[in-house]
Parts: C-alpha cells; sequence; structure tokens
C-alpha cells in the first residue's frame, strides 16, 4: 500500500516509536494522520510537525486508548473528514516489569505478581491495538457495503493496513511477564485478523523492535541496559526510534511482506 495520499491514525504517538513514525509518514507524503496520546505533549508534537511540513498534515488527540468512546470518536472525526482511515499503527505501550513471584528473605513468604498490574498491561499492550484494529476494519468493511462492493479482489488496491509493534520479549523475557504475553498474543491476534480481514482488503503484519531508545526503556533499572542488553546486541548499541519508524513504512508499503519482521539489532532472550 502507497502512503502518499493516505490516512492515518499512530497511538503512543507523543514519543519513541509512535513519533517517530508519524514524522516518517509525513516525509513519505501521507494526506492526514491522527496522531494520539494519553500525555498532553501531543499537542506539542502536532505543532511541531505541522510547522516543519507548513500546513495542517497531523491531528492531536488526547486521550486514553483504552477508552471505547475515545477510540471511536478519532475514527468518526477523520472518516468524516477525510473519507476512510487507510493506516493503523497502535504503538501505546506500556512497562509494568517485575518478577512473577518474589520471595521474602527472612520471612520465607512469596510475593506473586499483582493481578491488577497483569490486566492494567493487558488492557494498554494487546486489547488496545487489537480492538483500534477491528475498529480500522469495520470502517472499511462498512465503506465497502455502502459503495455496493464485496469481497475485496486481489485486482483492487489494498484498503487497508495495521502494523502491531510486538517485541523481542514475546520470545520470553524474565521479569517480563505481563509485557512478554501481551506481545506474544498480538502475533495470533495479528494472523487470525489478517485470514479474517482480508475479505475487506485490510492486511495487518507485526513488528518486533529489540531495545529502542525511548522514554520507555528509561524506565528500566539503572544500569541493565548496559550490563544485560549491550553485551549481547550484535550492533552494540540501542536501536533509533527512526530505524524502527523505517521499517514500519517498509511493512505497510510492501504488500507481499506479510506475517513478522524482527527488527532486534541481533539481540535475543537469553536463556534461563
Amino acid at each position: 500500500m502507497q502512503i502518499k495520499n493516505r490516512v492515518a491514525v499512530i497511538t503512543g504517538a507523543a514519543s519513541g516509536i509512535g513519533k517517530a513514525t508519524a514524522i516518517e509518514i509525513v516525509a513519505r507524503g501521507i494526506r492526514a494522520a491522527a496522531i494520539v496520546d494519553i500525555s498532553s505533549d501531543i499537542n506539542d508534537v502536532a505543532s511541531e510537525i505541522n510547522n516543519s511540513a507548513e500546513r495542517e498534515i497531523v491531528i492531536p488527540f488526547n486521550g486514553d486508548v483504552t477508552d471505547d468512546s475515545f477510540r471511536q470518536k478519532v475514527f468518526d472525526h477523520m472518516c468524516e473528514c477525510y473519507g476512510s482511515v487507510h493506516i493503523l499503527v497502535p504503538a501505546a505501550g506500556i512497562l509494568r516489569d517485575r518478577f512473577a513471584v518474589k520471595l521474602d528473605k527472612n520471612s520465607g513468604s512469596a510475593d506473586i505478581y499483582p493481578i491488577e498490574t497483569f490486566r492494567e498491561v493487558l488492557e494498554v499492550n494487546l486489547i488496545h491495538p487489537i480492538y483500534w484494529a477491528i475498529e480500522l476494519i469495520s470502517r472499511i468493511a462498512q465503506m465497502r457495503r455502502v459503495n455496493g462492493l464485496g469481497k475485496w479482489s486481489a485486482t483492487e488496491a489494498v484498503q487497508g493496513t495495521v502494523i502491531f509493534t510486538g517485541s523481542v520479549s514475546s520470545l520470553g523475557n524474565k521479569g517480563q511477564v505481563s509485557y512478554a504475553t501481551t506481545k506474544a498474543g498480538l502475533e495470533g491476534a495479528a494472523s487470525t485478523l489478517m485470514k479474517e480481514a482480508i475479505f475487506h482488503g485490510v492486511r495487518t503484519g507485526v513488528i518486533h523492535p529489540g531495545f529502542v531508545d525511548t522514554p520507555l526503556l528509561k524506565t528500566m533499572p539503572e544500569g541493565y541496559i548496559e550490563k544485560h542488553i549491550l553485551p549481547g546486541t550484535q550492533l552494540g548499541r540501542l536501536i533509533q526510534p527512526e530505524e524502527i519508524a523505517d521499517a514500519i513504512c517498509f511493512m505497510i508499503s510492501n504488500c507481499i511482506v506479510s506475517g513478522e519482521l524482527w527488527a532486534d539489532a541481533g539481540w535475543h532472550p537469553a536463556a534461563a
């Protein structure tokens, strides 16, 4: 699917991979993009991008991606103003890392990972991207029905593309029981939705970044990256958000690319 003159929605766009992707798709000629984040910084990001482009090309939406009514509001606005959303990159995500079981050294009692925290990570990292994808698929399906179109044909242009943000941690990583579970779950979701949504001309895929130099990474314990990550990374450095954004645009624009793309700089979770 070409990016030029298309319409996109990107979540988690106030920083990191989401922001870099917004900047990259603007450079590639997107017609308009909704950039979404729970942080009010999203308004400054929109001003920065629009000023650089010298026109209003991105529209900021400040809200909670797990809120159904907020999601519908974003799509309602974009569909009313631009006709259809073609590209979705649901990049919003959170980390709530700790061991699944921690033993008290003195009493020997076990402290297990809080189920409320697990559910919070599931909502943001797994349920949010799936339902934003379903929203895009449903809008395209309805639009095609209104226009008298049935099953999508290969003679038509691709109608929509969703690129989920996975992680190398989907392979399993110590201290990331909730995060790894959500990122692995995206693989099954993308594969299932692709089988269903191609009926309407919509593709789905997953990019699995390694350790990217983003604000999210700064929540990890001091010294963790230098001790446990960089020594096992073939490139010997962190990945830059712009590199992942470039890979996402490759997945969007090259329609023969399906399934998963590993953008890990050669880092893989260590064995136990």
